[in-house]
């Protein structure tokens, strides 16, 4: 059976762990070969270590520079991408009457700064035909106490997707927004804080808020963001597909 990304030139920013490693993972199993990024070099060597047929480039997506030259490596070595997943990002909690102008400059350049450079700077190297996938969040939908300047950005992704789609619509770029629940990550159950029984605890009540009952898994992302890379879905664009086990859809 055919691979479905067989022969593909993907990229993964902020795979070093969670659903950006799942699917750098996935990507690299089904053909593609998958450039990898990360803020941290430790972590990125052992995620590179553990992907077959993976690039690490060692990339903060909310600088510039360091954009440039990851897709200048990119164009020296394959020449062009095929897929690319703006995964990067991340954001805390603080409530309203706490939040500082740190706090909002750290989550906007992360998830909103770094997705637009990071889309608009591939542009030149995008095939035709090419899947771009955005990183949202059930948080663009739902209310979240302490979480506003998060939900707010990825607001933002969501409506990057509907906007791009007109912009690049005579290339026929395909840009999606894939948007996971409540998924077992290092970023989700580090807003619990380093204790274990807090984190179990942040997963419990999550699961509870879940119609399957459970949080889920990275693989479980990773599987969608294949679909949205792959043919299968050669005429879904401008979309946001939930992967959240009916979370924010009831």
């Amino acid at each position: 059976m055919a691979r479905k990304l067989e022969g593909k030139i993907a990229l993964v920013t902020g795979a070093t762990s969670g659903i950006g490693l799942a699917t750098a993972k996935r990507f690299a199993a089904e053909g593609a070969h998958v450039y990898v990024t990360g803020r941290r070099q430790a972590e990125l060597d052992a995620a590179v270590a553990s992907i077959d047929n993976a690039t690490g480039v060692r990339v903060d997506s909310s600088k510039l520079d360091q954009l440039d030259a990851l897709y200048e490596q990119i164009r020296g070595e394959k020449g062009r991408l095929d897929v690319l997943f703006a995964n990067a990002g991340g954001g805390s909690m603080l409530p309203l009457g706490e939040i500082t102008e740190a706090h909002y400059h750290d989550t906007f350049d992360r998830n909103v700064k770094g997705t637009l450079f990071t889309v608009q700077k591939a542009l030149p190297l995008l095939s035709k035909g090419a899947s771009v996938i955005l990183a949202g969040s059930t948080t663009t939908i739902e209310g979240t106490a302490a979480f506003s300047v998060y939900s707010a950005s990825k607001a933002a992704i969501r409506n990057f997707a509907r906007s791009w789609i007109l912009d690049l619509k005579d290339r026929g770029i395909r840009v999606n927004t894939i948007s996971p629940g409540a998924t077992k990550t290092p970023g989700l159950v580090e807003l619990a804080g380093p204790d274990a029984t807090q984190q179990q605890g942040l997963l419990d009540y999550l699961a509870s808020r879940i119609p399957m009952g459970r949080v889920g898994d990275p693989n479980e992302i990773a599987a969608a963001a294949l679909f949205l890379a792959s043919d299968d879905a050669s005429f879904v664009n401008g979309a946001e597909l939930f992967a959240d086990g009916g979370q924010a859809q009831v």
